[in-house]
């Protein structure tokens, strides 16, 4: 009897593998990027605008108990005007071309205004005969404040889509202006009341646009917080 025997085939390959146990390293830390907060300007402006305003416009309706108004140079210079200049100069750093024009302007224009009862810039020294300011210096002034109305009247149109605050602070400044721009010229006392009165207004709406922007989450409670009142979609 014959025993078969098969021919042995290739051995099969075979290996271990061996598993780390270990835990993962934890990766690199990352270096976060540097979140810069900017504050918002914008109160502090209107706060400026709107106490110049008011001191000027409470002034004029007190012209005959006051007598001279300088103390408006104080506000105008001291207060509106350098605060409303340095406003303008934050709002062009944080990209806000509007806001930054229409602040870095009425700081301008309180410098000017104080400017007028400054004794050293001789402006109404320049019209003085024998001791009595002439009609030429009121005539100037109201050609100054009719230009300064126009200023007004383009930022009105720019602010149309911003907030209802604003654009009655702007409106009401327009109505002011022209009204005082008027007795200027004419010495009619009616329209200085009329200036005055509109003044007051408009600088309560610019009170109201600051305090709703001031009065946060962070700082007061809800009752007391204001609305934006903002008049229209972004999309408009």
């Amino acid at each position: 009897m014959s025993i078969n025997t098969a021919k042995e085939g290739p051995r099969e390959n075979y290996y271990v593998q061996t598993v780390n146990m270990d835990p993962p390293a934890p990766p690199a830390p990352q270096m976060q990027p540097f979140q810069r907060t900017y504050g918002n300007p914008a109160p502090f402006g209107m706060l400026a605008y709107g106490t110049v305003f008011l001191c000027s416009s409470v002034l004029t309706l007190a012209s005959k108990s006051v007598g001279r108004p300088n103390l408006v140079l104080v506000f105008a210079t001291f207060y509106g005007g350098i605060s409303q200049t340095l406003v303008g100069m934050w709002e062009m750093f944080l990209g806000n071309t509007f806001s930054a024009t229409v602040f870095t302007t009425y700081g301008g224009f309180n410098f000017t205004f104080g400017a007028l009862y400054l004794p050293q810039i001789g402006l109404a020294a320049a019209y003085t005969v024998d001791g009595v300011v002439g009609q030429e210096f009121y005539n100037a002034i109201g050609i100054y404040l009719a230009i300064w109305d126009l200023i007004m009247f383009f930022f009105f149109l720019g602010a149309l889509r911003t907030t209802a605050p604003i654009v009655v602070t702007l409106g009401f400044t327009i109505c002011a202006l022209t009204c005082l721009s008027i007795n200027a010229f004419t010495g009619n006392p009616h329209f200085a009341t009329a200036g005055g009165a509109l003044g007051i207004i408009a600088s309560f709406g610019a009170y109201y646009s600051a305090l709703s922007l001031f009065w946060t989450q962070q700082t007061t409670f809800s009752f007391i917080r204001l609305p934006l009142l903002i008049t229209a979609p972004s999309n408009v």
